[in-house]
Protein backbone atom coordinates (compact mmCIF):
# COMPACT_ATOMS: atom_id res chain seq x y z
CA UNK A 1 0.00 0.00 0.00
CA UNK A 2 2.87 2.37 0.78
CA UNK A 3 4.64 1.66 -2.52
CA UNK A 4 1.38 1.97 -4.47
CA UNK A 5 0.56 5.24 -2.75
CA UNK A 6 3.98 6.67 -3.56
CA UNK A 7 3.79 5.42 -7.14
CA UNK A 8 0.37 6.80 -7.98
CA UNK A 9 0.00 9.84 -5.70
CA UNK A 10 3.54 10.69 -4.60
CA UNK A 11 2.17 10.60 -1.03
CA UNK A 12 2.40 8.12 1.81
CA UNK A 13 -1.09 6.66 2.42
CA UNK A 14 -0.57 6.77 6.22
CA UNK A 15 2.13 7.85 8.61
CA UNK A 16 1.68 5.30 11.40
CA UNK A 17 1.24 1.52 11.33
CA UNK A 18 0.24 -0.51 14.39
CA UNK A 19 1.34 -4.14 14.25
CA UNK A 20 -0.41 -6.21 16.91
CA UNK A 21 0.54 -9.64 18.22
CA UNK A 22 -0.95 -12.96 17.17
CA UNK A 23 -4.46 -13.92 18.21
CA UNK A 24 -4.06 -17.38 19.77
CA UNK A 25 -6.63 -19.87 21.03
CA UNK A 26 -7.61 -20.24 24.69
CA UNK A 27 -4.68 -22.61 25.33
CA UNK A 28 -2.17 -20.19 23.81
CA UNK A 29 -1.68 -22.16 20.58
CA UNK A 30 -1.35 -20.45 17.21
CA UNK A 31 -4.54 -20.79 15.19
CA UNK A 32 -4.12 -23.01 12.13
CA UNK A 33 -6.09 -25.24 9.78
CA UNK A 34 -4.09 -28.30 10.81
CA UNK A 35 -5.01 -27.86 14.48
CA UNK A 36 -8.60 -26.96 13.61
CA UNK A 37 -8.63 -24.30 16.28
CA UNK A 38 -9.42 -21.29 14.09
CA UNK A 39 -12.62 -19.28 14.51
CA UNK A 40 -15.06 -18.00 11.91
CA UNK A 41 -15.62 -14.33 12.77
CA UNK A 42 -18.96 -14.31 10.93
CA UNK A 43 -20.27 -17.04 13.24
CA UNK A 44 -19.10 -15.08 16.28
CA UNK A 45 -20.80 -11.95 14.93
CA UNK A 46 -24.05 -13.84 14.26
CA UNK A 47 -24.07 -15.21 17.80
CA UNK A 48 -22.70 -12.31 19.85
CA UNK A 49 -22.57 -9.27 17.57
CA UNK A 50 -19.74 -7.40 15.87
CA UNK A 51 -19.29 -5.05 18.82
CA UNK A 52 -18.71 -7.95 21.20
CA UNK A 53 -16.07 -9.38 18.86
CA UNK A 54 -14.26 -6.04 18.56
CA UNK A 55 -14.45 -5.57 22.34
CA UNK A 56 -13.03 -9.04 23.03
CA UNK A 57 -10.15 -8.55 20.59
CA UNK A 58 -9.22 -5.19 22.11
CA UNK A 59 -9.49 -6.36 25.72
CA UNK A 60 -6.06 -7.09 27.15
CA UNK A 61 -4.40 -6.06 23.90
CA UNK A 62 -0.95 -4.56 24.44
CA UNK A 63 1.68 -3.58 21.87
CA UNK A 64 3.99 -6.41 20.86
CA UNK A 65 2.22 -9.14 22.85
CA UNK A 66 0.09 -12.02 21.63
CA UNK A 67 -3.42 -12.41 23.01
CA UNK A 68 -5.66 -15.37 23.71
CA UNK A 69 -9.15 -15.67 22.29
CA UNK A 70 -11.79 -17.51 24.31
CA UNK A 71 -15.54 -17.91 24.64
CA UNK A 72 -15.35 -16.34 28.09
CA UNK A 73 -13.99 -13.11 26.60
CA UNK A 74 -16.79 -12.97 24.05
CA UNK A 75 -19.43 -13.62 26.72
CA UNK A 76 -17.94 -10.91 28.95
CA UNK A 77 -18.06 -8.48 26.01
CA UNK A 78 -21.69 -9.36 25.32
CA UNK A 79 -22.53 -8.85 29.01
CA UNK A 80 -20.89 -5.44 28.91
CA UNK A 81 -22.95 -4.50 25.84
CA UNK A 82 -26.10 -5.62 27.68
CA UNK A 83 -25.12 -3.56 30.73
CA UNK A 84 -24.58 -0.49 28.56
CA UNK A 85 -27.88 -1.01 26.74
CA UNK A 86 -29.88 -1.46 29.94
CA UNK A 87 -28.28 1.56 31.62
CA UNK A 88 -28.98 3.67 28.54
CA UNK A 89 -32.58 2.48 28.46
CA UNK A 90 -32.98 3.53 32.10
CA UNK A 91 -31.57 6.98 31.30
CA UNK A 92 -33.87 7.38 28.28
CA UNK A 93 -36.91 6.40 30.34
CA UNK A 94 -36.14 9.20 32.79
CA UNK A 95 -35.34 11.97 30.30
CA UNK A 96 -37.78 14.76 29.55
CA UNK A 97 -35.13 17.08 28.08
CA UNK A 98 -34.48 17.32 24.34
CA UNK A 99 -31.18 19.19 24.68
CA UNK A 100 -28.33 18.72 27.12
CA UNK A 101 -27.35 21.81 29.11
CA UNK A 102 -25.12 21.41 32.14
CA UNK A 103 -25.94 23.85 34.98
CA UNK A 104 -23.46 26.11 36.72
CA UNK A 105 -21.05 24.36 39.09
CA UNK A 106 -22.66 25.85 42.20
CA UNK A 107 -25.95 24.12 41.34
CA UNK A 108 -24.40 20.68 40.99
CA UNK A 109 -24.91 18.15 43.78
CA UNK A 110 -21.94 16.37 45.34
CA UNK A 111 -22.60 13.22 43.34
CA UNK A 112 -22.75 15.28 40.11
CA UNK A 113 -19.33 16.78 40.75
CA UNK A 114 -18.01 13.33 41.64
CA UNK A 115 -19.16 11.74 38.36
CA UNK A 116 -18.01 14.69 36.24
CA UNK A 117 -14.59 14.56 37.90
CA UNK A 118 -14.39 10.80 37.27
CA UNK A 119 -15.54 11.28 33.66
CA UNK A 120 -12.90 13.96 33.15
CA UNK A 121 -10.17 11.66 34.50
CA UNK A 122 -11.43 8.89 32.23
CA UNK A 123 -11.08 11.15 29.19
CA UNK A 124 -7.49 11.95 30.15
CA UNK A 125 -6.58 8.29 30.65
CA UNK A 126 -8.29 7.08 27.45
CA UNK A 127 -6.79 9.78 25.23
CA UNK A 128 -3.33 9.21 26.67
CA UNK A 129 -3.66 5.44 26.18
CA UNK A 130 -4.78 5.85 22.56
CA UNK A 131 -1.93 8.28 21.85
CA UNK A 132 0.43 5.55 23.05
CA UNK A 133 -1.39 2.77 21.15
CA UNK A 134 -2.39 1.06 24.41
CA UNK A 135 -5.83 -0.04 23.23
CA UNK A 136 -6.29 -2.51 26.06
CA UNK A 137 -5.66 0.16 28.69
CA UNK A 138 -8.14 2.55 27.04
CA UNK A 139 -10.86 -0.10 26.86
CA UNK A 140 -10.23 -1.33 30.41
CA UNK A 141 -10.57 2.23 31.69
CA UNK A 142 -13.87 2.69 29.87
CA UNK A 143 -15.15 -0.67 31.11
CA UNK A 144 -14.40 0.20 34.74
CA UNK A 145 -15.89 3.68 34.44
CA UNK A 146 -19.13 2.57 32.79
CA UNK A 147 -19.75 -0.53 34.86
CA UNK A 148 -18.42 0.33 38.32
CA UNK A 149 -18.78 4.11 38.48
CA UNK A 150 -21.56 5.22 36.15
CA UNK A 151 -23.91 2.22 36.25
CA UNK A 152 -23.37 0.76 39.70
CA UNK A 153 -23.04 4.05 41.57
CA UNK A 154 -24.05 7.25 39.82
CA UNK A 155 -27.31 5.92 38.43
CA UNK A 156 -28.20 4.60 41.90
CA UNK A 157 -27.21 7.88 43.55
CA UNK A 158 -29.34 9.89 41.11
CA UNK A 159 -32.55 7.84 41.38
CA UNK A 160 -34.00 9.91 44.23
CA UNK A 161 -33.74 13.13 42.22
CA UNK A 162 -35.07 11.44 39.09
CA UNK A 163 -38.16 10.52 41.09
CA UNK A 164 -38.72 14.18 42.03
CA UNK A 165 -40.58 15.19 38.88
CA UNK A 166 -40.82 18.84 37.80
CA UNK A 167 -38.06 20.04 40.10
CA UNK A 168 -34.76 21.80 39.42
CA UNK A 169 -32.88 18.91 41.05
CA UNK A 170 -34.55 16.51 38.63
CA UNK A 171 -33.49 18.55 35.59
CA UNK A 172 -29.92 18.80 36.87
CA UNK A 173 -29.75 15.03 37.35
CA UNK A 174 -31.15 14.46 33.85
CA UNK A 175 -28.61 16.77 32.23
CA UNK A 176 -25.63 15.29 34.07
CA UNK A 177 -26.74 11.73 33.33
CA UNK A 178 -27.23 12.46 29.64
CA UNK A 179 -24.03 14.51 29.33
CA UNK A 180 -21.81 11.84 30.86
CA UNK A 181 -23.51 8.98 29.01
CA UNK A 182 -23.26 10.67 25.61
CA UNK A 183 -19.63 11.62 26.24
CA UNK A 184 -18.77 8.08 27.29
CA UNK A 185 -20.47 6.69 24.18
CA UNK A 186 -18.16 8.89 22.10
CA UNK A 187 -15.12 7.56 23.96
CA UNK A 188 -16.31 3.99 23.43
CA UNK A 189 -17.34 4.43 19.79
CA UNK A 190 -14.02 3.30 18.19
CA UNK A 191 -14.29 0.02 20.08
CA UNK A 192 -18.05 -0.62 19.79
CA UNK A 193 -19.34 1.46 16.87
CA UNK A 194 -22.76 -0.11 16.33
CA UNK A 195 -24.30 -0.06 19.79
CA UNK A 196 -22.87 3.40 20.54
CA UNK A 197 -24.36 4.79 17.29
CA UNK A 198 -27.74 3.27 18.10
CA UNK A 199 -27.86 4.62 21.65
CA UNK A 200 -26.45 8.01 20.62
CA UNK A 201 -29.30 8.47 18.15
CA UNK A 202 -31.88 7.84 20.88
CA UNK A 203 -30.43 10.48 23.25
CA UNK A 204 -30.24 14.26 22.92
CA UNK A 205 -27.31 14.86 20.56
CA UNK A 206 -25.71 17.52 18.38
CA UNK A 207 -24.56 15.68 15.25
CA UNK A 208 -26.28 13.53 12.67
CA UNK A 209 -23.99 10.66 13.63
CA UNK A 210 -21.72 9.90 16.56
CA UNK A 211 -19.07 9.10 13.94
CA UNK A 212 -18.69 12.76 13.00
CA UNK A 213 -19.15 14.22 16.48
CA UNK A 214 -16.04 15.54 18.21
CA UNK A 215 -14.08 13.18 20.45
CA UNK A 216 -14.28 14.27 24.13
CA UNK A 217 -11.51 16.38 25.59
CA UNK A 218 -10.76 16.88 29.27
CA UNK A 219 -11.89 20.18 30.75
CA UNK A 220 -10.54 22.06 33.76
CA UNK A 221 -14.15 23.00 34.51
CA UNK A 222 -14.75 19.40 35.65
CA UNK A 223 -11.82 19.21 38.05
CA UNK A 224 -13.78 18.76 41.28
CA UNK A 225 -11.07 16.87 43.15
CA UNK A 226 -12.04 18.05 46.65
CA UNK A 227 -15.77 17.40 46.12
CA UNK A 228 -15.01 14.02 44.56
CA UNK A 229 -12.87 13.04 47.55
CA UNK A 230 -15.78 13.79 49.88
CA UNK A 231 -18.12 11.64 47.79
CA UNK A 232 -15.55 8.83 47.70
CA UNK A 233 -15.63 8.74 51.52
CA UNK A 234 -19.40 8.33 51.44
CA UNK A 235 -19.25 5.59 48.81
CA UNK A 236 -16.50 3.76 50.72
CA UNK A 237 -18.65 3.83 53.86
CA UNK A 238 -21.75 2.55 52.06
CA UNK A 239 -19.75 -0.16 50.33
CA UNK A 240 -18.23 -1.29 53.64
CA UNK A 241 -21.63 -1.41 55.34
CA UNK A 242 -23.15 -3.44 52.53
CA UNK A 243 -20.23 -5.85 52.55
CA UNK A 244 -20.44 -6.41 56.30
CA UNK A 245 -24.21 -6.87 56.22
CA UNK A 246 -23.79 -9.37 53.40
CA UNK A 247 -21.16 -11.27 55.38
CA UNK A 248 -23.58 -11.45 58.31
CA UNK A 249 -26.51 -12.45 56.04
CA UNK A 250 -28.55 -9.46 57.18
CA UNK A 251 -31.39 -8.93 54.64
CA UNK A 252 -31.76 -5.44 53.10
CA UNK A 253 -35.24 -5.21 54.58
CA UNK A 254 -33.79 -5.18 58.10
CA UNK A 255 -32.87 -1.55 58.70
CA UNK A 256 -30.35 -0.35 61.26
CA UNK A 257 -29.26 2.98 62.65
CA UNK A 258 -25.83 3.96 61.37
CA UNK A 259 -23.34 5.82 63.57
CA UNK A 260 -20.38 7.36 61.72
CA UNK A 261 -17.42 8.60 63.73
CA UNK A 262 -15.20 10.72 61.52
CA UNK A 263 -13.05 13.83 61.32
CA UNK A 264 -14.48 14.51 57.87
CA UNK A 265 -17.82 15.86 59.05
CA UNK A 266 -18.25 17.87 55.86
CA UNK A 267 -18.34 14.63 53.84
CA UNK A 268 -21.28 13.15 55.78
CA UNK A 269 -23.79 16.00 55.88
CA UNK A 270 -27.58 15.92 55.60
CA UNK A 271 -27.38 15.53 51.82
CA UNK A 272 -25.76 12.09 52.19
CA UNK A 273 -28.35 10.66 54.60
CA UNK A 274 -30.72 9.55 51.78
CA UNK A 275 -27.85 7.59 50.19
CA UNK A 276 -27.34 5.59 53.37
CA UNK A 277 -31.09 5.05 53.74
CA UNK A 278 -31.50 3.75 50.20
CA UNK A 279 -28.19 1.99 49.57
CA UNK A 280 -27.12 0.85 53.05
CA UNK A 281 -30.52 0.09 54.64
CA UNK A 282 -30.02 2.81 57.29
CA UNK A 283 -33.04 3.63 59.43
CA UNK A 284 -31.26 6.72 60.72
CA UNK A 285 -27.84 8.34 60.34
CA UNK A 286 -25.89 10.02 63.12
CA UNK A 287 -22.49 11.59 62.48
CA UNK A 288 -19.98 12.91 65.03
CA UNK A 289 -16.26 13.02 65.64
CA UNK A 290 -16.62 10.34 68.32
CA UNK A 291 -19.26 8.15 69.92
CA UNK A 292 -17.24 7.21 72.98
CA UNK A 293 -19.61 6.49 75.82
CA UNK A 294 -22.57 6.28 73.43
CA UNK A 295 -21.92 3.07 71.54
CA UNK A 296 -19.01 0.63 71.41
CA UNK A 297 -17.76 -2.53 69.79
CA UNK A 298 -19.42 -4.55 72.57
CA UNK A 299 -22.92 -3.50 71.54
CA UNK A 300 -22.42 -2.86 67.85
CA UNK A 301 -20.73 -4.16 64.73
CA UNK A 302 -17.72 -1.97 64.06
CA UNK A 303 -16.63 -1.21 60.49
CA UNK A 304 -13.50 0.77 59.70
CA UNK A 305 -12.75 2.67 56.48
CA UNK A 306 -9.88 5.04 55.75
CA UNK A 307 -12.05 8.02 56.68
CA UNK A 308 -14.48 6.78 59.32
CA UNK A 309 -15.41 4.23 61.97
CA UNK A 310 -18.95 2.98 61.52
CA UNK A 311 -21.14 1.33 64.14
CA UNK A 312 -24.26 -0.74 63.51
CA UNK A 313 -26.15 -1.63 66.71
CA UNK A 314 -26.38 -5.40 67.09
CA UNK A 315 -29.96 -5.07 68.31
CA UNK A 316 -30.91 -3.47 64.99
CA UNK A 317 -29.36 -6.01 62.63
CA UNK A 318 -29.80 -9.21 64.63
CA UNK A 319 -32.92 -10.92 65.97
CA UNK A 320 -31.53 -11.34 69.49
CA UNK A 321 -33.58 -14.40 70.45
CA UNK A 322 -32.88 -16.24 67.21
CA UNK A 323 -29.19 -15.39 67.39
CA UNK A 324 -28.98 -16.52 71.03
CA UNK A 325 -30.64 -19.83 70.11
CA UNK A 326 -28.26 -20.29 67.18
CA UNK A 327 -25.19 -19.51 69.27
CA UNK A 328 -26.35 -21.79 72.07
CA UNK A 329 -26.78 -24.65 69.62
CA UNK A 330 -23.32 -23.93 68.21
CA UNK A 331 -21.91 -23.90 71.75
CA UNK A 332 -23.34 -27.34 72.52
CA UNK A 333 -22.02 -28.71 69.22
CA UNK A 334 -18.52 -27.38 69.93
CA UNK A 335 -18.55 -28.73 73.49
CA UNK A 336 -19.42 -32.15 72.10
CA UNK A 337 -16.59 -32.01 69.56
CA UNK A 338 -14.11 -30.85 72.20
CA UNK A 339 -15.11 -33.72 74.51
CA UNK A 340 -14.80 -36.25 71.67
CA UNK A 341 -11.32 -35.08 70.62
CA UNK A 342 -10.08 -34.80 74.22
CA UNK A 343 -11.09 -38.42 74.88
CA UNK A 344 -9.30 -39.54 71.74
CA UNK A 345 -6.10 -37.71 72.72
CA UNK A 346 -6.32 -39.08 76.28
CA UNK A 347 -6.39 -42.59 74.85
CA UNK A 348 -2.76 -43.74 75.19
CA UNK A 349 -3.25 -46.53 72.66
CA UNK A 350 -4.42 -44.06 69.98
CA UNK A 351 -1.56 -41.64 70.63
CA UNK A 352 1.02 -44.47 70.56
CA UNK A 353 -0.23 -46.33 67.47
CA UNK A 354 -1.66 -43.60 65.23
CA UNK A 355 0.66 -41.85 62.73
CA UNK A 356 2.14 -38.64 64.12
CA UNK A 357 0.40 -36.60 61.38
CA UNK A 358 -3.00 -37.95 62.46
CA UNK A 359 -2.34 -37.15 66.12
CA UNK A 360 -1.18 -33.65 65.22
CA UNK A 361 -4.29 -33.12 63.13
CA UNK A 362 -6.50 -34.03 66.10
CA UNK A 363 -4.59 -31.58 68.32
CA UNK A 364 -5.11 -28.85 65.72
CA UNK A 365 -8.82 -29.67 65.64
CA UNK A 366 -8.98 -29.32 69.41
CA UNK A 367 -7.31 -25.92 69.28
CA UNK A 368 -9.69 -24.78 66.54
CA UNK A 369 -12.78 -25.99 68.42
CA UNK A 370 -11.64 -24.22 71.60
CA UNK A 371 -10.98 -20.99 69.69
CA UNK A 372 -14.40 -21.21 68.04
CA UNK A 373 -16.00 -21.83 71.43
CA UNK A 374 -14.33 -18.72 72.84
CA UNK A 375 -15.78 -16.72 69.95
CA UNK A 376 -19.28 -18.14 70.50
CA UNK A 377 -19.10 -17.41 74.26
CA UNK A 378 -17.97 -13.86 73.56
CA UNK A 379 -20.85 -13.37 71.12
CA UNK A 380 -23.33 -14.73 73.69
CA UNK A 381 -21.92 -12.35 76.29
CA UNK A 382 -22.53 -9.40 73.96
CA UNK A 383 -26.15 -10.41 73.58
CA UNK A 384 -26.55 -10.18 77.36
Amino acid sequence: MIFSGLEYTDKEPFDTVLIHGLVRDAQGRKMSKSLGNGIDPLQIIDQYGADALRFALATGNSPGNDMRFSDEKIEAARNFANKLWNASRFVRMNLTIDKIALPQAEKLAAEDKWILNAYNNTIKTVRNALDNFELGVALSTLYDFLWDIFCDWYIELSKARLAEKDTEANLIAQNVLAYVLVGTLKLLHPFMPFITEEIYGSLPHDCESIMIDSYPEASAAFDFAADAAQMERVIAAIRAIRQRRNEMNVPPSRRAKVYIATKHLDSFGEATAPFFARLASASELEVAESFEGVISGDTAVQIVTDAATIFLPLSDIIDTEKERARLTAEQQKLLGEIERVEKKLQNESFVAKAPAAVVDAEREKLQKYRANLDGVLAALAKLG
